[in-house]
């Protein structure tokens, strides 16, 4: 009879309890609906073996639901109203719903049930706003970033231990680009409320010294954002021309003061697109809510630079080439740890670019790219002239193919290593034009640096009297030579479109990738709402 009442709907350890329970004999209205209580909440977190524990180890009472919980539940409540002021999915917590559960459960089994409920919103919303409300890379495979997600269990016995205002006010991250972010945020959503930046320019190039409508339509709008002072002036003067190179220094473009098709693309952008960029952006330093280093390398893959940051303050900044916008060639977003520099490299060729790149231009040419070596199985140089490259294929080519240090290494004379699964690191390159340009995706994945031997000095600092001529020296052996720093430096690869200096305006920059909106359509799946704030 026990078996037939109770197995279609409990699990094993919560028969068990209900068992001892009998055997010890309870009885009474208020055992017996303590002991449904108890039976509710065992069977609610039977599918949470976090949760399971954690009820088990107190022995099933109420953490939610009882009268002396009213703080804990008034707390979560305004957490979940407040949401969406981070760009978290509400509708995904239910407050509405979950505030008039805590007003209907009278019998045990109801509030037994519901307290099981509470403590998953809760972890829930803990996870989303610590470590992000998205798994990144089911969004997209390239973002490969390992999310600093909390302990389950860990975390709802300290809540439970814990003020719960406090511990809950204390989840979000506490970093400086976090909180600029919010606030810019705030004053976006305050841009929207008020009608936003007015009519878009109608033109394909405005220049210093026309006149006309657009330009006036320029004005208006370059105020509305804050970058000019009111003016009636109806001509493309000095300040329209200061005001628009401050614009396009906000968003990562060449500052000319010249509105042309790049620029006007960037300054008809609608205040409710950069919202989204926000709201992506606020997601991103979710993912990143650990301890970034004192020291630590952030290349910020649409900014196209490289910079070192200590003790939270800039200390070294280079424009970097990144990977080509094609499947096999984005560069990933990830975090690891630079441990040392190859001085004068020798490049070993990827496998990917020997058979895609190399192995036709050999069968045209066998003396084709002549300062590459080709290495057999047994670590011999192959004369070319002895090899049939017709008769090769991409799945039978059987040499590796490497090119010795030189000026025209495709290395360059020094690469950066943080030795990782993706085969991505920092590097020089001879290719100096590309640096030159607006928009520099143009790698094969790695990360191409415009400064490398000042980067190399800055890496060295901490631990040469003489950085600059202990480099040097190095590299005029002419020799590849390992140099490893006496401690590691974080790297983190990121890609922010939408981020927020200690100084100055919101930046913002082009999806060159795509992955915002791919992150963005989730969000919004999810549940993100963008709203619009009434000053």
């Amino acid at each position: 009879m026990f078996q037939r009442v109770f197995a279609p709907t409990f699990p094993l350890h919560a028969l068990i309890l209900a068992a001892l329970l009998l055997l010890s004999g309870w009885t009474g209205a208020a055992a017996a609906q303590s002991t449904a209580f108890k039976l509710a909440v065992a069977e609610a977190a039977a599918d949470d073996p976090a949760l399971a524990a954690f009820y088990k180890a107190r022995d099933y009472k109420a953490l939610w639901t009882s009268n002396r919980d009213r703080n804990r539940r008034s707390a979560l409540l305004k957490a979940l109203d407040k949401a969406w002021v981070h760009g978290l999915p509400e509708a995904r917590y239910d407050a509405t719903g979950l505030r008039q559960a805590f007003g209907a459960a009278k019998d045990p089994r109801a509030r037994g049930l519901l307290d099981v409920r509470a403590s998953k919103v809760f972890l829930q919303y803990a996870q989303d706003i610590q470590s992000g409300a998205l798994t990144p890379s089911r969004v997209d495979t390239a973002i490969v970033r390992a999310l600093p997600r909390r302990d389950r269990g860990a975390q709802i016995s300290a809540f439970a231990q814990s003020n719960p205002s406090r511990f809950i006010k204390a989840l979000p991250p506490k970093s400086g680009a976090y909180t600029r972010l919010l606030k810019a945020k705030l004053e976006m959503e305050k841009t929207i409320g008020a009608g936003g930046w007015g009519p878009q320019v109608k033109a394909s190039k405005l220049a210093p010294g026309q006149s006309g409508a657009a330009v006036i339509a320029l004005r208006d709008r370059l105020i509305r954002m804050g970058y000019l002072k009111r003016t009636v002036s109806a001509s493309y003067d000095a300040s329209l021309q200061v005001a628009v190179q401050k614009f396009q220094r906000d968003h990562g473009l060449a500052t000319d003061g010249v509105a042309a098709k790049i620029t006007l693309g960037e300054l008809n952008v609608e205040p409710q697109e950069r919202l989204q960029a926000i709201l992506v952006g606020l997601e991103r330093e979710r993912w990143m809510n650990f301890d970034l280093g004192k020291r630590h390398i952030m290349v910020n893959i649409p900014d196209f630079h490289a910079r070192v940051h200590e003790n939270g303050k800039e200390v070294f900044s280079t424009r970097v080439v990144v990977g080509k916008n094609t499947s096999d060639r984005r560069t990933p977003e990830f975090s690891d740890e630079m441990d040392h520099m190859v001085i004068n490299p020798t490049w070993n060729v990827p496998r990917s670019i020997a058979t895609k790149e190399y192995l036709p231009k050999f069968q045209q040419d066998p003396n084709a790219h002549s300062y590459l070596r080709l290495i057999d199985a047994s670590g011999r140089v192959v004369d070319r002239a002895s090899v049939d490259f017709t008769q090769m294929t991409a799945r039978n080519f059987p040499f590796d193919i490497k090119q010795p240090p030189s000026n025209r290494n495709a290395l360059g004379l020094v690469k950066f290593m943080f030795p990782n699964k993706y085969n991505i690191y920092l590097h020089d390159t001879p290719a100096k034009s590309l640096f030159g340009r607006e928009s520099r995706a143009y790698s094969h994945g790695c990360v191409r640096v415009a400064d490398p031997f000042d980067f190399a000095y800055e890496l060295l600092s901490k631990q040469e009297n003489d950085p600059e001529g202990f480099f040097k020296t190095q590299l005029a052996k002419g020799k590849e030579t390992w140099v490893y720093l006496d401690k590691v430096v974080p790297v983190h690869l990121v890609y922010q479109t939408a981020f927020a200096p200690a100084k100055g305006n919101v930046q913002f920059r082009r999806d060159v990738y795509g992955r915002d909106a791919k992150l963005w359509s989730a969000l919004a799946k999810a549940g993100v709402v963008p709203r619009a704030v009434q000053s």
